[in-house]
């Protein structure tokens, strides 16, 4: 390829390979099409919502940004923009599409602005409303819209008869029907209103924020700006009040009694006609959480489970759920594995479930198996419904399946429909193949069986030394070992430099259990960094072309917390580290990722200590390089100039890069991603002798 169309330029345009990609599939209830998102090509960011006809397999675009908007740009809110950030949306355009219940009408934001398609006529267009609006989402039938705007929670007719307000805030700290920073960053909820299944009413969250600490992220680049101001809810510290409504079109306000100073944290909320409507509270150390049932007209709350353990209660996607006949569905810890519940009944054997992701006359749900690097997608029983190895994820209505694959064997995603477990068509992904080939080698290594991918340079030749580069994220939450070729891709490069690139999941990450999951409580730093140690140990054992005299080590976010602490704690092991957004010092990050691993701060500050790497920063004497968006709203540039401003009272030399206007997200502006990366390869070349 040419420089202007170089690897890193080409994967900073497609975003990882992942536009073009169909994705946020609706299927319609009676399967007569399925609704979904994507962008133009595997290079235009701007997603559109199209309409998959399943007898005839022609598809139609529904939204278009571009006509939508007249071709004028588009311009998000601040709102917007944190959502999209939670998210991690980087995409433009139709970024979500919430439908009624027959998945006919569909409305989207565009610019702040409503926008409703009906998926029979094919008409598109806009709604008038207050703006901006930011989630807007129609009720069952299909009638009304109801969105945020302003912090009110606001209802219109999908006509724009009777656009008003059904709960406004009392003041700036206050918001009706919108997710708070710690439920949409580490509880997977998205959302703050739910439509009752006869659309009458909603279930409503109230957050307010007052006492929640104000932090500021400043420009250096623009002195002249004023400091972005955020409230951040840091270890120990006070959380956002949580309250819920119901809320009638009529006017009617009931409040929920529900205890949110027992359990303050709303993990999620269910609404269907199986039953009252279902929410999952969570206690602030995060070792109960309680299912309770609410009854709409009361506000009463009923107890129907709870969970407790002595460490945490796992957040599962998808569940608490009612079944159509009224059996609860949960997912819980039981004799080893996360088990998948209906009633009393465990329907997913020895599975590791992983999330529900339907629920009709039986469960659907996606696990993995004895090998956690594939997630299949299976039915209650269990009965598997996908059959190629690799990752697979599902949406459903009736007895029609949209099935998502990745897989070692093809780039990028296969989207296949079945109708009663026989495929009936495709739904085409337009995203750009990546020009590299990924050689993978996945290794179980170690007496506990870690998770390995292990990548040598292109035409690498047995019996030849090269530099290892170990490129982890290591933390909970996220797992990089997985049987798809796309995961691989950005690590082939990078082996493609000269380098054996090792890649390991340890103690923490999904899929492998409850102990598994668990094992990191308390001790990050001692587990997550000795996984990675032994991996090393282990594959290098086998593989002697590895040169442990030469290891450096990248990440970003838990990466680069765990790239820091391997050169401070580990200089013998590591030789050098690139360390980019990382937390050093966890009383700064926030309350429900890092008091459910590490406690609250007030009660065991020795665990803190050990845990953060600020004291550590005389110990350093390999080369570091810390890297940091100064925009970042999650883990704030703080962590890492409080870690360079312990380095330089010691003595120590580092590098450190600042980003100006970067939030927790990579640089994907062509040139400077390019450059962004080949300056961290000189480095590391560098600093690894090479």
């Amino acid at each position: 390829m040419t420089s202007d169309t170089s690897f890193l330029r080409l994967q900073a345009r497609t975003q990882r390979f992942t536009l073009g990609s169909p994705r946020e599939f609706r299927v319609a209830a009676d399967g007569s099409h399925v609704l979904f998102l994507r962008s133009s090509s595997g290079e235009d960011r701007t997603h559109a919502l199209w309409l998959q006809d399943l007898s005839t397999g022609q598809e139609t675009r529904l939204g278009d940004p571009g006509e939508l908007l007249l071709g004028g740009t588009e311009e998000l809110s601040a709102e917007e923009r944190a959502r999209r950030e939670r998210s991690r949306e980087q995409g433009g355009g139709v970024t979500g599409n919430a439908t009624d219940a027959a998945a006919r009408v569909c409305a989207f934001a565009l610019s702040g602005r409503l926008f409703v398609a009906d998926a029979l006529t094919g008409a598109a267009g806009e709604v008038a409303t207050a703006t901006p609006i930011i989630d807007p989402r129609p009720d069952p039938g299909g009638t009304h819209v109801a969105y945020v705007s302003g912090g009110a929670l606001r209802v219109v007719g999908i006509d724009g008869a009777d656009d008003r307000a059904l709960a406004e805030p009392g003041g700036p700290d206050e918001t009706y029907g919108l997710a708070e920073f710690i439920a949409a960053e580490e509880m997977g909820r998205s959302r703050g209103f739910w439509w009752s299944p006869d659309g009458t009413r909603l279930l409503v969250a109230h957050a307010d924020k007052s006492a929640v600490r104000r932090w500021h992220i400043a420009d250096p680049a623009d002195p002249a700006a004023t400091p972005h101001v955020v409230s951040y809810p840091a270890a120990g510290t006070d959380n956002v009040t949580v309250r819920l409504e119901v809320i009638g079109l009529d006017g009617t306000r009931v409040p929920v009694d529900w205890d949110n100073r027992a359990t303050p944290y709303l993990v999620t909320v269910h609404w269907s006609a199986a039953g009252k409507p279902l929410i999952a509270v969570q206690s602030r150390d995060q070792k109960t959480v309680e299912v309770r049932a609410v009854d709409p007209d009361t506000g009463a709350t009923e107890l129907l489970h709870t969970d407790t353990d002595d460490t945490w209660v796992e957040i599962s996607p998808g569940v608490p759920a009612w079944t159509p006949g009224g059996d609860l569905v949960r997912i819980a810890a039981s004799d080893g594995a996360n088990r998948l519940f209906v009633g009393d009944e465990c329907v997913s054997g020895d599975l590791q479930v992983r999330s529900v992701l339907h629920v009709g006359d039986d469960v659907l749900f996606s696990a993995s198996a004895e090998d956690p690097t594939q997630v299949h997608v299976y039915t209650s029983g269990p009965n598997r419904v996908s059959t190629e190895d690799g990752v697979h994820s599902a949406t459903r209505a009736g007895d029609v399946i949209v099935l998502v694959s990745w897989s070692l064997e093809w780039a990028g995603p296969k989207v296949r429909v079945l109708r009663g477990g026989e495929e009936i068509g495709t739904i085409t992904s337009l995203a750009t193949e990546p020009p590299i080939v990924p050689d993978v080698r996945l290794l179980t290594v170690g007496e506990r069986g870690l998770r390995v991918g292990l990548l040598y340079p292109t035409g690498h030749v047995p019996g030849t030394k090269v530099p290892v580069l170990m490129d982890p994220y290591g933390g909970p939450h996220a797992q990089r070992v997985l049987s798809t070729r796309n995961a691989f891709v950005n690590p082939q490069w990078l082996a493609d430099q000269g380098f054996a690139v090792l890649v390991a999941d340890g103690r923490g990450t999904p899929g492998r259990g409850p102990e598994w999951e668990r094992a990191i409580a308390g001790d990050f730093a001692g587990v997550t960094l000795a996984d990675q140690v032994d991996a090393l140990r282990a594959v290098a054992a086998e593989h002697p072309d590895l040169d442990l005299d030469r290891v450096g080590i990248r990440g970003w976010s838990y990466g680069g917390y765990l790239s820091a602490l391997a050169v401070l704690r580990a200089p013998e092991v590591f030789h050098a580290a690139i360390s980019g957004a990382p937390v050093t010092d966890w009383r700064l990050y926030d309350t429900h990722y890092t008091e459910r691993y590490l406690g609250h701060p007030d009660e065991r500050p020795e665990v803190y200590a050990r845990n953060s790497l600020i004291d550590d920063a005389p110990n350093l004497d390999r080369p570091l390089l810390l890297i940091h968006g100064l925009a970042d709203d999650n883990v704030v540039v703080a962590h890492s100039l409080r870690l360079s401003t312990a380095l330089v009272a010691a003595g120590r030399p580092h590098a450190l890069l600042p980003l100006p206007g970067v939030t927790h997200m990579t640089p994907q502006e062509d040139d400077v991603a390019e450059n962004f990366m080949l300056m961290q390869l000189r480095w590391l070349k560098g600093a690894l002798g090479g």
